[in-house]
């Protein structure tokens, strides 16, 4: 990745994901980054759909990674790392990392992520509510009201040469205690699909949630479950969005 960063705008795309990967396959140089102002049909992790606030950044950057295809697991944990630090060099916000892919505040969820591997390559894509006035319930924005168009532009930026500099370097140096102090699914009971329960206790250093259940400690995997979710909304499941709104 020692090639210069390649940016597209787009004003109005479907899916930031699929027009990155459509640009990476017609041969373009890489590392790339797309970034709208607007999409209609983005997607969460396993074909789920996202909602995309009235005012929101929405990028995908692909890469190849320095790193072997079996460290990968760690860098929807990366892109989350990168995404604070942009938020907080931006608009000066502390934002948390619930495991794997989600930022949130006191307030709810103001973004995620979402990483996908072809072959050689990796297309990592970044969602954040930048302003909503009435959101769904358990999600939230940055509270930007109207931002300049700069502001989400320096974001995606930002984060992406964040992403390509760790991605560029030893995997042994990902941020693993970065992590594991913002994350704030440790030390909490969770239930995860499709019938898991137990106390999530801390993070390995491949990314794996370790979890303490009744029948011993398990490591969860990004790509083995589909949604993990604290017990306290287990009464009402549509309380904690599962569908990856941005």
């Amino acid at each position: 990745m020692a090639t210069p960063l390649i940016i597209h705008h787009i004003d109005k795309i479907g899916s930031t994901q699929d027009e990155a990967n459509r640009l990476a396959e017609l041969g373009g140089v890489l590392p790339l980054l797309l970034i709208a102002r607007s999409q209609s049909r983005g997607r969460g992790r396993q074909g789920r759909g996202w909602l995309t606030a009235p005012c929101a950044l929405a990028c995908s950057l692909v890469v190849r990674p320095e790193w072997s295809c079996q460290n990968w697991s760690r860098v929807p944990l990366v892109a989350g790392l990168a995404a604070r630090s942009a938020i907080k060099e931006v608009v000066g916000l502390d934002v948390s990392l619930k495991w794997p892919n989600d930022l949130v505040t006191g307030d709810g969820k103001i973004g995620g992520v979402l990483s996908e591997s072809s072959g050689d390559r990796m297309t990592v894509g970044l969602g954040v509510n930048l302003w909503w006035p009435d959101p769904p319930s358990e999600i939230a924005a940055l509270g930007i009201e109207d931002p300049e168009w700069e502001i989400a532009n320096s974001i995606a930026l930002i984060w992406a040469e964040r992403m390509i500099s760790v991605l560029d370097g030893d995997f042994t140096h990902w941020g693993y205690e970065e992590y594991r102090k913002v994350c704030v699914t440790l030390g909490t009971e969770i239930i995860w699909e499709p019938d898991g329960r137990g106390v999530a206790v801390d993070i390995a250093f491949d990314g794996a949630l370790l979890v303490d259940t009744t029948g011993g400690r398990l490591e969860l995997r990004s790509g083995e479950v589909r949604e993990v979710r604290p017990t306290t909304l287990d009464s009402d499941p549509g309380r904690y969005r599962g569908d990856d709104a941005r």
